[in-house]
């Protein structure tokens, strides 16, 4: 009898502004799965398409937890990070033997754990809730595009780019801006 496996990932723990979403994936058939590969290796319209393909998959089951900003600023983010992946995995509709996270840490949750740095490299798993995790986000950061103009958050999804950078200077920050993180907390806001 094969064993039931989770994988999770996560997305968003390096931006300014936003979410950190993770994401946990169970793999129960193997016919016609996408080729994945680590969601950063992949263009925009290339991750889009294989997110569609996972999410309706027959043979994948999957959840999504996030964090908010401001919940980043309370605990950190490496917390936050933990605590997106516990979210997504108490959504799962069922309990699975064993979870395989891409990183160097546990979690605190009643299932077996093995850590695997750079998971999102090599184990399909992984890989796929890189994916699911990634547009995710995407799709959030775009929305907030639209209720919070003139950030940029579409093209760079919160990441401190030059451009957002000189946002944050002329506009100030936003709701959802990480006010713990450089350079939002030297700004003494």
């Amino acid at each position: 009898m094969r064993r039931c496996i989770a994988f999770t990932d996560e997305a968003g723990r390096g931006p300014l502004a936003g979410p950190v979403v993770a994401a946990v994936v169970v793999v129960q058939g193997a016919r016609a799965l996408p080729a994945v590969k680590d969601s950063k290796q992949l263009s925009e319209s290339k991750r889009e398409a294989i997110f569609e393909e996972l999410i309706s998959h027959s043979g994948i089951v999957w959840a999504t937890g996030m964090v908010s900003e401001r919940v980043i600023d309370r605990i950190n983010i490496f917390e936050a990070t933990k605590l997106a992946m516990k979210r997504a995995f108490f959504r799962l509709p069922f309990s699975p033997e064993l979870l395989v996270i891409d990183g160097n840490f546990f979690l605190d949750l009643p299932v077996s754990q093995q850590a695997v740095v750079k998971a999102d490299e090599t184990i399909f798993g992984c890989q796929a809730a890189s994916i699911i995790a990634k547009v995710t986000r995407d799709r959030m950061m775009r929305r907030y595009d639209a209720r919070f103009p003139g950030y940029g958050f579409a093209r760079h999804k919160g990441y401190g780019t030059v451009f957002h950078r000189e946002k944050i200077q002329e506009l100030g920050p936003c709701p959802i801006h990480r006010m713990s993180f450089a350079p939002l907390r030297e700004r003494g806001e």
